[in-house]
């Protein structure tokens, strides 16, 4: 976070995000969405794998956590489906390309409750806009200055064997719809998410796509990353440096 001048620096630390417009061209977006458009052409997700993303606890322990399909997915593509777009016998009711949530790997959640770090707040989110995110095509919201609340849950892995593969330390607490806030960005924003910050997107219900970009780093001097996270590197896959 050197790049940011002292007004941004401060002002993600007293909100936990930070939006930066700007970050990528017009023509730099247009090229990830059309290498997504090919990936996703040649996507091929068994019938048993096809997979509604979710944090919610309940979904997923009954979903994805339950999977190896999921589990699995560190160095992998693989694709997790928005809800409502299978039928029961799990054939699309929509145009795959439509019907995904993400690819790699629409409710509350803190980022650390997923990527536990040792000590907390290690981990930040990158959240690219390739398309405009607005209110009606499912912009992110936060609740400013909740990355200093903790982190009230765990996902963690179960013994090798169990199902469901996953299951949840502590429990997530109650919170105040209006306190989040809106955050609507133009094609090419970066938006920089705390670990720890409480954020969410609506469903997109409108007729317009909202495709983003995201990953996140961690900062590894001092760091411990938690061997009870669903996500572990692999020897083929190694989580890979920024720096060297």
């Amino acid at each position: 976070m050197a790049c940011l001048n002292p007004a941004q620096l401060r002002k993600f630390q007293e909100d936990g995000f930070l939006v930066l417009e700007g970050f990528l061209s017009a023509d730099e977006c247009v090229a990830m969405q059309q290498r997504i458009g090919e990936i996703v052409a040649e996507m091929d997700v068994p019938l048993h794998c096809r997979t509604e993303f979710s944090t919610q606890e309940e979904e997923q322990l009954r979903a994805q956590g339950s999977t190896d399909y999921f589990l699995s997915s560190g160095d992998k593509i693989r694709f997790f489906f928005e809800k409502g777009v299978f039928d029961k016998k799990g054939n699309f009711l929509v145009p795959p390309e439509k019907a995904i949530n993400k690819i790699g790997h629409v409710s509350s959640h803190q980022d650390a409750s997923f990527l536990y770090t040792e000590p907390l707040g290690r981990v930040l989110g990158m959240w690219i806009a390739l398309e405009d995110a607005t209110l009606e095509n499912g912009c992110l919201w936060f609740i400013p200055g909740s990355h200093t609340s903790g982190v009230a849950r765990r996902m963690v892995r179960a013994p090798a064997g169990s199902v469901p593969g996953t299951s949840f330390l502590g429990s997530e607490p109650a919170r105040d719809n209006s306190l989040f806030v809106p955050t609507p960005v133009q094609r090419g924003a970066l938006v920089l998410i705390h670990g720890e910050v409480v954020h969410k997107s609506e469903p997109n219900l409108s007729d317009r796509s909202r495709q983003a970009y995201t990953f996140h780093l961690m900062e590894a001097s001092g760091t411990i990353w938690s061997p009870e996270n669903w996500l572990q590197p692999t020897a083929e896959l190694p989580f890979p440096p920024l720096y060297t």
